[in-house]
């Protein structure tokens, strides 16, 4: 098998799926934990380090899908400073907005979709899933230890693999593995990630992660230590 050079991975485009961070939509599972206004915070700061890995992976062109919109003043900020186009998410349900991005973009090579909530997510990630994409794996994807996934690459749009699925349940993945067996969809999967949902998964950041995401150290941890 013939490794994809530089020039190849840049076929491969990223969209990254991002609420504005506002008080009471963003991260609202953690406002027990952080409040509205912190949890909001931590939003943007979370959107600022999916838009630095997806840059940082070298691939193709990164877009920002934005709800409810694009008007907010953070994605305007975000496409000044970063140069990532914002777009704004379809109507519908998760796998209604997901699909759209892929019927949209796949059309120019394959397609990259995640979200702002895995901080584990790493550059290397993305391009790792490029790869396999590159080398002729139909349909990639990074495991979620919830059950779902934190990333989702595929070579042309599969809308099977989307459509009226319970979202945000722990058999999301189980489903996704039997809807592309019934499909005859070649899927590779990866290593399996987290992501940062709810207050328990802030005790898994050390407290370098916390200060970058903006977060105070977690009290009783020592020297940051998971």
């Amino acid at each position: 098998m013939v490794r994809p050079d530089l020039q190849d991975l840049r076929q491969v485009q990223v969209a990254i799926l991002a609420k504005a961070p506002l008080p009471g939509l963003a991260k609202t599972r953690l406002a027990p934990a952080l409040g509205a206004g912190g949890a909001a915070r931590l939003q943007r700061q979370l959107t600022r380090r999916a838009v630095r890995t997806a840059l940082d992976a070298g691939l193709g062109t990164v877009t920002l899908w934005c709800a409810p919109d694009a008007r907010h003043r953070f994605f305007r900020a975000l496409h000044r400073t970063a140069g990532v186009a914002c777009l704004v998410q379809s109507s519908g349900d998760l796998g209604e907005r997901m699909h759209t991005a892929f019927r949209l973009h796949c059309v120019a090579g394959p397609l990259l979709l995640i979200g702002t909530d895995c901080p584990p997510l790493t550059a290397q990630h993305l391009r790792q899933a490029a790869v396999a994409l590159l080398a002729g794996d139909e349909a990639v994807f990074y495991p979620a230890e919830d059950g779902g996934y934190v990333l989702v690459g595929l070579r042309e749009p599969q809308p099977a693999l989307f459509r009226e699925m319970r979202w945000s349940t722990a058999s999301v993945m189980s489903e996704t593995r039997a809807r592309a067996h019934e499909a005859g969809i070649g899927v590779r999967e990866l290593e399996t990630l987290w992501d940062l949902d709810v207050p328990t998964d802030l005790d898994r950041l050390t407290d370098a992660e916390a200060a970058k995401l903006g977060l105070p150290p977690v009290p009783g941890k020592q020297g940051g230590a998971a």
